[in-house]
């Protein structure tokens, strides 16, 4: 995501850190470097004229100039721009009356009825009862996608095959949302390749019934600057309340995220960073402008822990570890909570530097590695991991054979485990040391780890 645009502002910025002394010259060989860019990253091209000259007149005021460090300073007032530019808070869904209605718009192919579900599930969390309405009548598959999304979230979905009123499909579903007491309703509709009046209109009339709190604008983020032409014309036929990026999980270059706020005056209120369910988060301009900056978004990863990690096992794991009784079955449970925080990739991506840190590295072997542990885990008896001791030759040959492995890496992982439970052993006794001092020594489940 924004790879591209972050490596070449990381470029400038590292010049800009070498300069003692900032003078007009050199802002604006910066800026210049900005400005390409930010037309490579497909901004619109207005946009990013106006960003360049407006950290221009920032930067050589008094003020930078007889800084102590003035190449931060600029780097400064780029972040704060680009946090500007995104939009600069968060902006959450405004939701008023009952029933509160959500409608979703957009192209074909832009993944409305994906965000319609994810958007459910997110709702869900937050304690509402939410009905996903299925009014692309021009799309059967459509319709069958969204009836298996609600299945799978167990969120309940209404459709009326067959129907080609859209006005009708709504008025029942008004209906089976009061006898199901259901307060929230998404409504999924038709998407066109192409923006046509037809369309347009039946949206018109679908809004003017239901009169919804939020239009949400789905917008496919690897189209880049023509995202922001689409938003445009459906702003000014419906006026959306908000936008939903979709698929920053890829090679988007950033065009439509940077463009969207300043040309339609609306904001960003969602982005899906991969294709399940959960791969769904609130748009924070000022996260994403640190991700941009390669500065890491530490508080989307801590939130990505706490909605993913059960905070009772995580705190019995943490007794055990203080009493040195972490075992095998432990290890199996803590590499199931992981694996629930998503790819490995996307998660060092959101630490300062991680960035770099993914050039070049091979990340999928550390995939490869949980993948081999897990398997020489799961061909254990639970015996076996409750107690290793037990584990002999023969056994260790049965287990490599039935996970697909080579007995060494069984070995290897029973090496690993006994290193670190005497890491765990050592802890415990420094632990009850501090604590006839009155002192205290935190220990998170997994900081014992395995190498590498």
């Amino acid at each position: 995501m924004f790879d591209s645009l972050s490596g070449k502002l990381q470029n400038v910025f590292r010049n800009l850190r070498g300069q003692g002394k900032i003078s007009e010259s050199n802002v604006s060989d910066a800026l210049r470097d900005v400005r390409m860019a930010l037309l490579d990253a497909d901004v619109n091209f207005q946009v990013a004229k106006n960003f360049v000259e407006t950290v221009r007149q920032k930067a050589i005021g008094s003020e930078v100039i007889q800084s102590v460090q003035p190449g931060q300073q600029m780097i400064k007032i780029i972040h704060d721009e680009l946090v500007e530019l995104l939009g600069s808070t968060n902006a959450g869904l405004q939701l008023s009356g009952s029933p509160q209605c959500i409608l979703m718009c957009g192209l074909h192919g832009s993944g409305k009825t994906t965000s319609s579900a994810k958007l459910a599930r997110w709702l869900t969390k937050q304690g509402r009862q939410v009905l996903l309405v299925a009014a692309d009548v021009y799309r059967p598959a459509a319709m069958e996608q969204l009836a298996t999304l609600g299945r799978q979230l167990e969120i309940p979905v209404f459709l009326k095959p067959g129907e080609t009123d859209v006005l009708q499909i709504a008025r029942e579903a008004f209906d089976f949302a009061e006898r199901n007491a259901r307060n929230v309703l998404i409504f999924d509709t038709a998407g066109r390749l192409q923006i046509d009046e037809p369309l347009v209109q039946e949206l018109v009339r679908l809004r003017d019934q239901i009169k919804p709190s939020e239009i949400l604008l789905v917008l496919d983020a690897a189209t880049g600057q023509e995202a922001v032409n689409v938003a445009s014309h459906f702003n000014q036929a419906l006026g959306v309340t908000g936008a939903i990026l979709t698929k920053l999980d890829g090679d988007a270059r950033g065009g439509a995220a940077l463009s969207f706020k300043s040309v339609v005056g609306k904001p960003i209120k969602f982005m899906g960073v991969g294709e399940k369910p959960e791969d769904f988060e609130p748009f924070h301009p000022e996260r994403m402008t640190q991700r941009i900056l390669g500065m890491g978004d530490v508080v989307s990863l801590v939130e990505k822990a706490a909605a993913a990690i059960d905070q009772d096992k995580a705190m019995a794991l943490e007794e055990k570890m203080r009493r040195g009784q972490f075992t095998l079955e432990d290890f199996m449970t803590q590499l199931g909570e992981m694996k629930k925080m998503g790819p490995l990739e996307n998660l060092v991506g959101l630490l300062p530097g991680g960035a770099d840190m993914l050039k070049g590295a091979d990340l999928s072997k550390s995939e490869r590695e949980f993948r081999r542990m897990e398997a020489i885990l799961r061909g254990m008896t639970p015996k076996e991991r409750q107690t290793p001791n037990i584990l002999n030759a023969r056994r260790r040959q049965r287990i490599a054979k039935g996970s697909g492995v080579q007995v060494s890496d069984v070995n290897n992982l029973l090496k690993r485990f006994d290193d670190m439970q005497q890491m765990m052993r050592k802890l415990g006794k420094m632990q009850k040391m501090l604590g006839k001092f009155g002192g205290k020594m935190p220990m998170m489940p997994g900081m014992g780890g395995f190498r590498g």
